[in-house]
């Protein structure tokens, strides 16, 4: 069972979000929130698979909220606002969903939490093989095989990793975060919240930038100057 955590401060939505649920044989709705806080004294106590959220809230919003909790479950955003969409895949959310919600679009979600709750319990492998070491991906509906060698730069994509080979680009279905914890560290390392580099392919430096084998030029963010200094 998903177990999931309504948080919106209009009851109306709340009885949308459960019509709509009822017909999801592997959901159980474990509570309903009216603001972010008594969300929080829940997540402290009760594990949650999904937290149906909404952003404009009393006291506390839904996006501050994400920003304060450590472990996250995974998170659909349900919004009247669709100017929060990009703060909000930059939280990582599932997908975002916008009011009055149809009974479609939220199954459309619902099954790329189920999808990415997969990916967790199932890593993506990498294979060690006489060859040259390879990585499977999810690509639409199909799985793939790509050469690490061949990995210029994994580029963040809301819900998607661009995982660039030179100018060739393949859109993987995972997050960054989970594509990055399959591959070995070095030669991939993080220099920007939305970028990773193949140390293989760095031709140069400086302290803003790194420059790749194939001409892409990648800003490098605060957070991993330290560390870029090392990789040439």
């Amino acid at each position: 069972m998903l177990t999931v955590l309504i948080v919106d401060d209009e009851p109306l939505a709340h009885q949308v979000l459960l019509h709509h649920l009822r017909s999801h044989t592997d959901i159980e709705v474990i509570g309903q929130c009216y603001n972010a806080t008594q969300a929080l004294a829940i997540l402290v106590k009760q594990r949650v698979d999904l937290l149906l959220l909404d952003i404009n809230m009393p006291a506390l919003s839904g996006l501050d909220m994400l920003s304060v909790m450590a472990n996250r479950p995974q998170v659909i955003i349900v919004s009247a606002h669709q100017e929060h969409a990009l703060k909000g895949f930059e939280l990582d959310v599932c997908d975002y969903l916008l009011k009055p919600v149809s009974a479609a679009r939220l199954a459309t979600a619902l099954d790329k939490v189920r999808s990415r709750l997969a990916l967790q319990q199932s890593p993506i492998p990498i294979l060690a093989t006489s060859e040259s070491p390879s990585i499977v991906v999810k690509v639409d509906r199909e799985k793939r095989k790509i050469n690490l060698a061949d990995i210029t730069l994994l580029e963040a994509y809301g819900n998607y990793v661009k995982l660039w080979q030179g100018e060739q680009m393949t859109l993987v279905s995972s997050t960054l975060k989970l594509l990055l914890a399959q591959l070995p560290s070095p030669p991939f390392l993080q220099i920007h919240k939305s970028f990773v580099v193949n140390q293989q392919h760095l031709v140069a430096l400086d302290n803003d930038t790194a420059t790749l084998s194939d001409g892409k030029v990648v800003r490098i963010g605060k957070a991993f100057k330290t560390q870029a200094k090392t990789l040439l």
